[in-house]
């Protein structure tokens, strides 16, 4: 299930998107699907190899895009190994609440963003997140984990900051955040019948995406949506 939306990132077929911090790769994957010269970077080497085996297969499978290529990069966000203006596009995805020095991150994102681009930044949204952190702390603690819950004014304003404009933002996952909320209550390894039924309904939203959960998506994702996105182009920096 993808958190950003393609339209409002404005990919078009033929031009370079980096997917920074891919994780399991389902951006990218839609990346190939429309046609992008995809550049997926994460610091998990195995989750790269899972990426580079699958998309490679959908090329070779044809189930990308004819123009589409791949490249899985290791790195991390703070030194990213690219010129200046190198890509067209840009996502990172629930990245930045990982990262300490975000305003480092934010400026490597502003630098190898080609002037006119657009890139889009999705983050866990400061209620539903701050209610998994009051219910858990093993939830943000963990090595690796979230350290830090953003309002939406104090994200654009480091983004604005480094130069970006925004233009637009959306809440997504909204049936996501009960789940979570369950979870943390629980505890994140417990297994019970409540959250390993509410776990089959987001398996069927993901996979079937019936006219139920839509509506229901459609009803919480404004309100309780677990992601935030918001949409930028490149500015000039002040």
């Amino acid at each position: 299930m993808l958190t950003v939306d393609y339209d409002l990132l404005e990919l078009k077929s033929g031009e370079s998107l980096l997917d920074l911090g891919c994780g399991a790769g389902r951006h990218a994957y839609e990346g190939l699907r429309r046609g992008a010269h995809v550049v997926a970077l994460d610091s998990n080497e195995d989750e790269l190899k899972n990426v580079d085996y699958l998309g490679t297969t959908m090329i070779d499978e044809r189930e990308a895009h004819p123009e589409a290529t791949l490249k899985t990069v290791h790195g991390n966000a703070l030194d990213l190994p690219f010129e200046d203006g190198f890509f067209d596009r840009i996502i990172a995805s629930e990245v930045l609440e990982h990262i300490v020095d975000d305003t480092r991150a934010i400026g490597e994102l502003y630098r190898v963003l080609r002037s006119g681009g657009t890139m889009a930044v999705t983050v866990p949204r400061f209620f539903p997140e701050l209610v998994n952190w009051s219910l858990s702390d093993r939830y943000h603690s963990v090595e690796g984990g979230h350290v830090r819950i953003y309002r939406k004014s104090q994200l654009e304003e480091r983004l604005t900051k480094a130069g970006f404009l925004v233009t637009g933002h959306r809440y997504t996952h909204g049936l996501h955040s009960p789940y979570w909320w369950l979870k943390s209550f629980f505890g994140l390894d417990r297994d019970n019948v409540i959250t390993r039924k509410y776990h089959d309904l987001l398996v069927t939203e993901i996979v079937d995406n019936p006219l139920a959960t839509r509506f229901l998506a459609k009803v919480l994702d404004p309100t309780i949506g677990k992601s935030m996105v918001v949409y930028l182009s490149k500015g000039t920096r002040p």
